[in-house]
């Protein structure tokens, strides 16, 4: 379940997306797969050279991306999350959800 983002944002996100821009976006999420996660970073691109190359900056792999529906994605959790927020200056992520 995801909550904290505001429909803008997520068109906005989407937009990017589509137009093959490396795009953040950060909300809450509560998923008792990922136990101590409560928020999650989706970095998409729809050019998905272009977002595996991205990935494979922070030791990402192509095969972790999310490829169901129209926006493909990496999920962030945790650690690798602040870093890579912290690492593309996404600032305004890591003050809003306190990481």
């Amino acid at each position: 379940m995801a909550f904290g983002v505001k429909r803008d944002e997520l068109n906005r996100w989407k937009e990017n997306v589509e137009a093959g821009q490396i795009a953040f976006l950060t909300h809450y999420w509560i998923d008792e797969r990922f136990p101590g996660c409560a928020t999650v970073t989706k970095v998409g691109c729809s050019d998905l050279d272009k977002l595996e190359q991205w990935g494979k900056q922070y030791g990402l792999k192509r095969e972790w991306m999310d490829l169901r529906g129209k926006y493909p994605h990496f999920d962030l959790f945790g650690e690798h999350q602040r870093r890579i927020l912290a690492a593309e200056g996404q600032a305004e992520h890591l003050r809003r959800f306190n990481l």
